[in-house]
């Protein structure tokens, strides 16, 4: 027995599943839809170099942007760490159990070949600041320590306990 479709009733089941359709075209569309490819890091600079931490250069950013606060005045900014940059490599342990003994083995996880090994990294520990010393021309005034304090407190992640607002003279 076969099956003839008449217009009308075509265009009934269309208006009928109309939404139906409207997901399914939608979704073959997006899965069709190319992913393009991932930014890869520049070549010549080294991966970690974005992550490298430089105490000296973050006081001297902090110190140039709190002298922009109204009635700073000149800024020095001094930071103390209570733990360092640090990175913890991937580890491979091997154990083999002898008559008497068990050894354990662990050997750090590298990648690269020659003098271009490089140790896989498995957690990055940033630095945990410890307290913040800020010498100011303007600390005579209370506007003006509370939002050094402020500022200092956002930026580093210490307490307002852990971060001291001084006078300073004006002269280096």
């Amino acid at each position: 027995m076969k099956v003839q479709w008449k217009p009308e009733q075509l265009w009934k089941l269309l208006d009928k599943y109309k939404y139906v359709l409207l997901a399914l075209t939608a979704g073959v569309v997006l899965l069709l839809w190319p992913a393009g490819e991932k930014e890869k890091p520049a070549p010549d600079v080294p991966q970690d170099a974005a992550e490298d931490f430089d105490l000296a250069a973050l006081e001297e950013k902090l110190s140039r942007t709190l002298s922009q606060v109204e009635g700073a005045g000149r800024v020095t900014v001094t930071l103390t760490l209570k733990s360092g940059m640090e990175q913890v490599p991937v580890t491979d342990r091997a154990t083999s159990s002898g008559e008497r003994e068990n050894r354990t083995e662990e050997k750090t996880v590298v990648v690269g070949t020659g003098s271009d090994q490089e140790a896989v990294v498995r957690l990055r520990r940033y630095p945990v600041f410890q307290g913040a010393l800020v010498v100011c021309e303007g600390a005579d005034q209370a506007q003006v320590r509370l939002a050094m304090t402020q500022a200092v407190s956002a930026l580093t992640g210490l307490g307002t306990d852990r971060i001291t607002i001084c006078k300073g003279t004006g002269q280096n």
